[in-house]
């Protein structure tokens, strides 16, 4: 994402002011929020956290000068919501843009809910599940095996084991490893009829 070079040094000292009187403590909240805020992005699943990030700062600095008069309450929460309405324009760019790079475009799920695609799927899943390492199947079949409060508690208690933020990415990682699988399962079984 290109950066815009436009917006004045002074913006960047009046953001410091905003967010603590003390400039070592509003740097250290700067460079706080800065992270968070690339980490909402990449959680969320966008794919140049960075970027979106940078774009909520640029956007708050053109803007400090007003906000900052009228604004009341946490200077952070401003940011945050910012990086709403940031992760939203993005979210409708996303969907309708199109890879130039793809062959085909993908055919949207089927709304009746297609039960033979749906056991195909579970099929699939079952398949792949064991060529997980026992390690990495425990954590996962772990971290999405309850519902409603059962799984923020079950969550929970796995994050006493693992540090909040490995324990996503890690997750994360099984994730995408098994859709892959799944996906490649899908592909043989279609090219199969």
């Amino acid at each position: 994402m290109a950066r815009n070079s436009a917006i004045p040094p002074e913006s960047f000292e009046e953001i410091l002011a905003w967010l603590d009187p003390d400039r070592e403590v509003a740097a250290t909240m700067y460079v706080q929020l800065y992270h968070d805020l690339s980490n909402i992005f990449r959680w969320r699943g966008c794919s140049d956290p960075e970027g979106l990030t940078d774009d909520v700062f640029d956007r708050v600095a053109r803007k400090v000068h007003e906000v900052r008069l009228t604004y009341q309450g946490d200077a952070r929460r401003y940011f945050h919501g910012v990086a709403n309405n940031v992760f939203m324009e993005n979210l409708k760019k996303v969907k309708t843009q199109v890879s130039l790079d793809d062959d085909e475009v993908p055919e949207p799920m089927s709304a009746k809910g297609d039960e033979a695609g749906t056991l195909e799927m579970e099929e699939c899943l079952q398949a792949c599940l064991p060529k997980l390492s026992p390690d990495n199947r425990k954590l996962i079949l772990a971290y999405y095996a309850k519902e409603k409060q059962a799984k923020i508690d079950n969550r929970s208690e796995l994050a006493r084991q693992l540090p909040v933020e490995t324990l996503r990415v890690k997750v994360y990682r099984i994730r995408v490893s098994l859709q892959e699988c799944i996906e490649r399962c899908l592909e043989r079984k279609a090219n199969q009829r």
